[in-house]
């Protein structure tokens, strides 16, 4: 979004504008990707070999009227989804129409991830950037020379975004329990939850979010903040309506416990657990 942002105010200005995109469309974290790294799914490699922390029921959580650019409003549009919160898809189709409206799709070269930047003795910068169709899929590490292009810039804009990387808390054992667990970045939709008892870490907008839609499918489900002050009334008033299998547990009381090996949490037993802690910012 900052990216697209940036390249139409210096194409205003007169500038030769690239912008080198990784993925195949543009759009950064509203570019849904319904795949995930099951091999990685607390996201502990850096980078992530896929970008896109959102999960398929996600919407907007501020109105449309003040997430859209200042002079190109979100408006809602005829046969779309013309929600006051609208989902992740009308915000990936916004940003699209940005482009179009402004012709940026011509300075746009998808599928190209960027290796290095660095600064030359001319104050220029040279660019080292690959075609993921020609050196593998997500997640190629840039070896072979045919892959490469090298280029040469008056200046360089970072616009990566802030939402990639998840930030990981200290829990002691959690390397060694044997149960499933995953980053909220990993979450895509509930059902591979259905039936277990699970653990949602954090009572953020992720955690909240995803805490209530696994409970329409899970045994139970225990959200733990870590104070009263993450609980608002709207979670207060969600806990009471559906307190059958839907529970708060607060960090430091009842949920650390040297039962991590025993595949449990104490008190309860549990089958999977999801971390929605945070994301953190990856500069190249």
């Amino acid at each position: 979004m900052a990216g697209l942002a940036a390249a139409r105010e210096l194409r205003r200005e007169g500038h030769d504008v690239t912008v080198l995109e990784q993925s195949g469309d543009v759009g950064g974290q509203w570019l849904y990707n319904p795949r995930t790294d099951a091999a990685d799914a607390l996201g502990v490699a850096a980078p992530v070999k896929v970008h896109s922390s959102i999960y398929a029921s996600l919407r907007l959580i501020s109105p449309r009227q003040t997430t859209g650019f200042t002079d190109f409003p979100f408006c809602p549009k005829s046969g779309r989804d013309g929600r006051r919160f609208p989902g992740h898809r009308e915000v990936h189709l916004y940003l699209k129409d940005f482009c179009h409206a402004f012709g940026l799709m011509e300075a746009v070269r998808l599928n190209t991830r960027v290796l290095r930047a660095a600064m030359t003795p001319a104050r220029t910068w040279a660019v080292r950037s690959m075609d993921l169709g020609l050196g593998g899929c997500d997640g190629a590490d840039g070896k072979g020379l045919d892959a490469y292009v090298d280029e040469v810039f008056d200046a360089v804009v970072v616009a990566t975004g802030h939402y990639s990387q998840p930030r990981l808390p200290s829990i002691e054992g959690m390397e060694t329990w044997r149960g499933r667990h995953m980053h909220s970045h990993s979450y895509r939709v509930p059902e591979p939850f259905r039936g277990e008892v699970v653990v949602v870490v954090g009572c953020g907008d992720s955690g909240r979010d995803i805490a209530m839609e696994i409970r329409g499918v899970a045994k139970e489900v225990y959200i733990v903040a870590g104070s009263m002050e993450a609980v608002t009334p709207g979670l207060s008033k969600v806990l009471a309506k559906y307190s059958a299998n839907l529970h708060l547990r607060l960090e430091g009381t009842t949920t650390r416990s040297r039962s991590w090996t025993r595949a449990e949490w104490w008190p309860w037993t549990t089958t999977a657990w999801a971390l929605c802690s945070s994301m953190c910012s990856r500069r190249p």
